[in-house]
């Protein structure tokens, strides 16, 4: 049996051109000016792709890329080495605004709603998705989607994806994260406000967080991982459940970092690892990231100089 290309296919409905603003001192209803901009093909899943590939893990990303200014997102596919499984739609893949304040370590997103796809189109990433359903594959699906595609695809896409036997983890947030949870992926990675959102209530320990994540788990998710932030991130099973604390440091820019993570909780499962070291490993990947000077990719020598600084502790 020859091998199959790939070990995680991203699923990304609506990737962006990320134009990163940095501006210090940022706010809002004044004039602001601009340090540095810099502009870069991204989206979740396209993000995951990068993040992934730049750790040495086989990768496919698929989803809708408009094909007036598709070009950023052909480089990125060859430079890193991602099989490019994307449909060409007619327009422009949106662009997101990031205004990066490096003074107070804060990052404001402003994004447009992206292409909307005919039905035929959704019906043909539908099918490319399901043609990539080789068992024991990770499929990522991740961000939001694009006007008009139903919110329910997500579950459509984990009910048939597991049927099929592979892995899937979600981030998305919203009622596509929602109607997802029906289908109880594996790996579910709110934030805490989307988490918030979810379960209609504030959560401002990680005590409640926990309890909140194991109300996700009910319903037959197998692992649920909440960031919270500088406070770090909750990872919870049904048999456990640890926080891993992020050192302290100096942040050049928290574009991607929630991405990386998803990544490195991917990366973990590849290898196999228990609940501490997933924790440990998802968050050296994000730390790497936090800590570029630019948006981008960590290599793995950054990731796993990370790995020792990672504090993880046991939660009740």
């Amino acid at each position: 049996m020859s091998e199959r290309p790939f070990d995680v296919v991203t699923v990304t409905p609506n990737p962006a051109i990320d134009w990163t603003l940095t501006v210090p001192g940022f706010a809002a209803g004044a004039v602001n000016r601009v340090e540095a901009q810099r502009s870069r093909a991204a989206g979740k899943g396209v993000n995951v792709a990068a993040a992934l590939t730049a750790y040495g893990v086989r990768v496919a990303a698929t989803g809708f890329l408009g094909d007036v200014n598709a070009a950023a997102f052909d480089a990125l596919f060859a430079d890193a080495g991602i099989e490019d499984r994307f449909i060409r739609v007619a327009g422009e893949t949106r662009v997101g605004i990031k205004i990066v304040d490096p003074s107070r370590e804060e990052t404001t997103d402003v994004n447009f709603p992206g292409l909307a796809p005919s039905a035929a189109e959704v019906d043909e990433l539908r099918a490319r998705i399901m043609g990539m359903a080789v068992g024991g594959a990770w499929f990522v699906l991740a961000g939001s989607l694009p006007p008009g595609v139903e919110p329910a695809i997500h579950r459509d896409l984990a009910v048939a994806l597991q049927a099929a036997g592979c892995r899937v983890i979600l981030d998305t947030s919203g009622d596509p994260l929602r109607h997802a949870l029906d289908a109880a992926p594996h790996v579910v990675k709110p934030n805490v406000h989307e988490l918030e959102a979810l379960v209609g209530r504030a959560l401002p320990t990680v005590d409640a967080v926990v309890e909140a994540a194991r109300g996700v788990l009910a319903g037959g998710v197998e692992t649920a991982v909440v960031s919270m932030g500088a406070e770090g991130a909750a990872f919870i099973r049904a048999d456990g459940a640890v926080l891993a604390r992020p050192p302290r440091v100096k942040v050049g820019s928290t574009v991607g970092a929630g991405d990386a993570m998803v990544a490195g909780i991917v990366a973990a499962h590849l290898a196999a690892l228990p609940l501490p070291e997933i924790a440990r490993l998802a968050t050296a990947f994000s730390v790497a990231a936090l800590t570029r000077a630019a948006p981008g990719p960590a290599s793995r020598e950054e990731i796993e100089a990370r790995l020792g600084e990672i504090d993880v502790e046991p939660l009740g």
